[in-house]
């Protein structure tokens, strides 16, 4: 009996290892909430995350092995963002009632306070700022996921930071970043 095969069983040559899917979830999670949170706040943050990794899970397969899966998740998250703001502004809002305020934080407080500092940002300073400096992405990837070019999303950064500085004053960030 012959069979059609002329080589033992193994790999087909196209087909590359990949890291398993919980181990990308385990290795850029934190970032990703992190992210959520500074561009959606703490209310909205965890319904990002959660629809960025279920849309990320479906699409992975087809992500290229050398991708940049950090900047690939960021994206996915901005998009998600977006997806929930928009969302927010189709909803009636009832004015009667006080929102539940968000799960127990740090017993200092003060991620609350750069969330309502980070909030108060204009939407492109929040988004660079979260992006940079949260996410670690280099502003070229900032810019590839905001719309604009890479000096724009310097600048943004820049005016972001500097708006932190004087609202929340605990802020640390180094100066004369280059990335």
């Amino acid at each position: 009996m012959t069979t059609s095969r002329s080589a033992g069983p193994g790999r087909l040559p196209h087909v590359t290892p990949k890291t398993p899917f919980e181990a990308v979830v385990a290795e850029h999670g934190a970032t990703v909430l992190r992210v959520c949170r500074a561009v959606l706040g703490p209310a909205d943050a965890d319904d990002a995350w959660s629809e960025t990794f279920l849309a990320a899970l479906k699409a992975y397969p087809r992500l290229p092995a050398d991708a940049n899966v950090e900047a690939w998740l960021v994206t996915i998250a901005h998009r998600k963002a977006i997806d929930v703001t928009r969302a927010a502004a189709r909803r009636a809002v009832p004015v009667a009632d006080v929102p539940e305020p968000p799960a127990a934080g740090p017993a200092d407080g003060r991620d609350i306070d750069l969330a309502g500092a980070l909030a108060a940002l204009p939407r492109r300073q929040r988004e660079a700022v979260a992006y940079h400096y949260l996410a670690g992405l280099p502003y070229q990837d900032v810019a590839a996921i905001t719309g604009g070019s890479t000096d724009a999303a310097r600048r943004a950064a820049a005016d972001g930071i500097a708006r932190l500085r004087k609202t929340y004053p605990g802020v640390v960030i180094p100066d004369g970043e280059n990335s």
